[in-house]
């Protein structure tokens, strides 16, 4: 089942980029199989919508590059995962996790010790500065 996930990614993948590149540049950029996968997908678009189409050419690079990874026999079906967007809003927005402060052992409203150590030796420091300046 690895490589079957692994071969559906890259037919999903390689489909949107293929399709990216023939929009911007046209088809000539592209390897020859992409081409005829492209060209099978325009053919279908005359007799599906989009959605249909798209997944028709993917389950077929998909067949494609699952028998090129070393996959045995019939390339088994991948469960599509659930689009929470539609397939037109190709953008995931991030969300930076909130930032986490190491727990303390006396609670959130607990102050670090290091200022007040720092203070307390930088106070010495000054002491005996003053005390040999002033011998």
């Amino acid at each position: 089942m690895m490589i079957a996930r692994r071969a559906d990614t890259r037919a999903r993948a390689d489909f949107a980029t293929w399709t990216m590149m023939a929009k911007l540049n046209g088809t000539s950029a592209l390897p020859p199989a992409a081409q005829s996968f492209l060209e099978r997908y325009k053919t279908l678009l005359k007799e599906k919508n989009e959605a249909e189409a798209s997944e028709a050419i993917i389950l077929l690079i998909y067949q494609s590059y699952y028998e090129e990874m070393g996959g045995a026999g019939q390339a088994p079906e991948v469960k599509p995962r659930p689009s929470t967007a539609s397939t037109s809003d190709n953008v995931t927005a991030f969300k930076r996790p909130p930032a986490q402060r190491p727990k303390t052992a006396g609670g959130p409203q607990q102050k670090s010790k290091l200022p007040v150590a720092l203070i307390f030796a930088c106070l010495v420091v000054v002491y005996t500065a003053f005390r040999y300046l002033w011998r």
